[in-house]
C-alpha cells in the first residue's frame, strides 16, 4: 500500500501532476532557492555535453547545461525534499547526478506512481490500433454494472484524457481494482463527461479493466508481453501487492523509462495513428492531458513546451519529460518530506527547468 500521504497526493488536485501544469505560475520559495551549508551534488562521470566548431567555453545554445542542473539539485536536503536524482539523455547532451539524502545510484529502481499511466494508455492505445477497441467505446458497454446505472456514458478516450467527469475519490478504499472504482464513486456527484478536466486516478483504474475485459487477460500479462518484454525493461515491474495497479503501481528506474518514453513517443510501440494522440489533447478549455496520458507542459520563464508525466507512491516524487523531437529527455525522481507540498513542487520546476534550459520554445 502506498505511503497515506502520497496516497493523498496522487488525489489530490495541488499533486505535483497538477502543479506542473501551471507551472509558469509557480514561485520558487527563499527555502528551496537558497543551499544548505555543506550540500553536495553528485554528478556522474559519464556527463557529456556536444563539442562544437567555435565554442569557447561555456555551453552553446542547446545543449544541456551542468551548471544549471547541479544548481537545480543544490540545496539539499531542504523543508520540502531530502534528495533527488536527475538524468538527462538525448542527442543534446546527457547528465545524470543526486542529491542529498539520495545517496543510491542515479539508476536505482524506485516507484514510479502515477508515470504507470502510461504504460497504460500505451496498451489501450495499442488495442484501438488492433482494432479490438475504440476512443468511442463506453465504460458501460464494455464494463456493464460497475458504474452506477445514473451515471451518463464515458468513454474510453475521456479516461485517457482525464475528461471523464468522475467525482473526485474521496471515499476511495485500497482493494481490487473494481473494489477501488466501487468505493470511489460511493460518494459525491459526477460531472458531464466530456465537459472538464480533472485529473483522476480512477480513470485508469477503468482504463485498466477495459484492457483485461478486451483481451481477456491480466493487466500485468499485458503489459509484460506488450511493452516490458519487447522494449526490455528488465528493471520495470508491477508488484502485486501494490493496489495502486494500472494507475500508479509500477516500479523502474531511470534508464528503463527513457527507453519507454523514446520508444513510447518515437512510434515504436504504436502505430503512426494512435502515436499521433498522444499529442492530441481534448477541445476543451484547459485540456492538458492528451489521449495517451501525456501532460503537456509550458515550462516557466519563456521555456519549452514538453511532453509527459509525474507521478508519486512509496515516498518517491518523479517524472519523465521530452521535448516532442526527443532531442532532451529527463528523468527525475526526488525523496519529499512530506510536509511542504508547494516546496516539492517548487523543486520539480527548478529541475525541469534547468533540464530544458537553452531548448527554443
Amino acid at each position: 500500500m502506498t505511503n497515506s500521504w502520497m496516497r493523498k497526493a496522487r488525489w489530490s488536485a495541488t499533486a505535483t501532476a497538477a502543479a506542473l501544469v501551471v507551472a509558469g505560475a509557480a514561485v520558487v520559495p527563499a527555502s528551496a532557492a537558497a543551499p544548505s551549508a555543506g550540500a553536495t551534488v553528485r554528478a556522474s562521470a559519464d556527463v557529456t555535453v556536444p563539442a562544437a566548431a567555435g565554442d569557447a567555453g561555456g555551453v552553446r545554445s542547446g545543449h544541456v547545461d551542468p551548471a544549471a542542473l547541479r544548481d537545480a539539485l543544490a540545496g539539499l536536503p531542504d523543508a520540502s525534499v531530502r534528495g533527488a536524482m536527475a538524468r538527462v539523455t538525448g542527442r543534446e547532451g546527457r547528465w545524470r547526478g543526486t542529491a542529498g539524502e539520495w545517496t543510491a545510484p542515479v539508476d536505482e529502481e524506485f516507484a514510479v506512481g502515477s508515470v504507470t499511466k502510461l504504460f497504460t494508455a500505451a496498451t489501450a492505445l495499442q488495442l484501438v490500433g488492433e482494432g479490438r477497441l475504440s476512443l468511442d467505446d463506453t465504460v458501460q458497454e464494455l464494463l456493464p454494472g460497475l458504474l452506477p446505472a445514473a451515471y451518463e456514458p464515458i468513454t474510453v478516450g475521456q479516461l485517457l484524457s482525464h475528461t471523464s467527469g468522475l467525482q473526485k475519490p474521496r471515499c476511495v478504499r485500497p482493494g481490487t481494482p473494481a473494489e477501488v472504482v466501487t468505493s470511489a464513486v460511493s460518494c459525491g456527484t459526477p460531472t458531464t463527461p466530456g465537459a472538464a478536466v480533472q485529473y483522476n486516478g480512477i480513470n485508469y483504474f477503468l482504463a485498466g479493466l477495459v484492457i483485461e475485459k478486451v483481451t481477456g487477460r491480466s493487466y500485468a500479462e499485458e503489459l509484460d508481453a506488450r511493452i516490458l518484454r519487447p522494449l526490455g525493461l528488465r528493471h520495470t515491474s508491477l508488484p502485486a501487492e501494490d493496489w495502486a495497479w494500472a494507475e500508479g503501481g509500477i516500479v523502474s528506474r531511470a534508464s528503463d523509462l527513457e527507453r519507454f518514453f523514446t520508444a513510447l513517443t518515437g512510434g515504436r510501440l504504436l502505430r503512426p495513428a494512435e502515436r499521433g494522440l498522444l499529442f492530441v489533447t481534448p477541445e476543451i478549455p484547459g485540456a492538458a492531458f492528451s489521449y495517451g496520458g501525456l501532460n503537456r507542459v509550458r515550462l516557466p520563464g519563456g521555456g519549452p513546451t514538453v511532453w509527459g508525466k509525474t507521478g508519486s507512491n512509496h515516498g518517491y516524487a518523479s517524472g519523465v519529460f521530452a521535448t516532442p523531437d526527443l532531442g532532451r529527455v529527463l528523468v527525475y525522481s526526488m525523496l519529499p518530506t512530506g510536509t511542504d507540498p508547494e516546496g516539492e513542487t517548487a523543486r520539480a520546476v527548478r529541475i525541469a527547468g534547468a533540464a530544458f534550459a537553452g531548448v527554443s520554445s
